[in-house]
């Protein structure tokens, strides 16, 4: 217990934080019987949009509490940066993987025609 909350349940995801499919959260967001969401920073929750996620939230009667708040607008700016480029890194890599993976495939196949 902490802060003299009572913890009903850890919920743990391992995604992005931009990654909109998110299971175990969506599932977390839609139970009416949730009234405090604890995270550790916010971008563990989503990486944009929190404002939206927090008001909506509000409206439902449930509380989201950062613990760890950034220091200031520059370090939450510099954070959502890396995060964007971090992710377009990654998928693009993706796409070059698959690029490849799709011309070896292709070539495969038309040297079996030969």
């Amino acid at each position: 217990m902490a802060k003299g909350y009572q913890v009903k349940q850890i919920v743990k995801e391992c995604a992005s934080g931009l990654n909109d499919k998110r299971p175990k959260l969506i599932k977390l967001l839609k139970d009416d019987k949730v009234t405090r969401i604890v995270v550790e920073h916010h971008d563990r929750l989503t990486r944009f949009g929190f404002n939206y996620l927090n008001e909506w939230m509000k409206y439902k009667g449930c509380q989201i509490e950062v613990v760890n708040e950034a220091i200031n607008d520059k370090e939450d700016l510099m954070k959502d940066f890396i995060s964007l480029v971090t992710s377009f890194t990654a998928r693009l890599d993706g796409l070059r993987r698959s690029k490849r993976k799709t011309e070896q495939l292709i070539k495969g196949l038309n040297d079996d025609k030969k």
